[in-house]
């Protein structure tokens, strides 16, 4: 199974830019998502989640924090 992750999807959190520009591929096993995947390329992602954006960071001591 695989889901579709656009990384820096425009909203409160954050300036618009154009989802087909991030999006990417990430491969899901049994509902779980490999957190090497998710921070690829990045150190912070944006989650939308209806009309509400979270962003998930991962910190230099290799924790995460997901904030409103």
């Amino acid at each position: 199974m695989s889901a579709t992750s656009g990384d820096n999807i425009g909203g409160a959190a954050g300036p618009a830019e154009s989802p087909s520009a991030t999006t990417r591929t990430l491969t899901m096993r049994g509902g779980r998502i490999d957190s090497r995947e998710l921070f690829a390329a990045e150190r912070e992602i944006i989650i939308a989640h209806g009309e509400d954006s979270y962003r998930l960071r991962l910190t230099s001591q290799n924790k995460l924090i997901l904030t409103k």
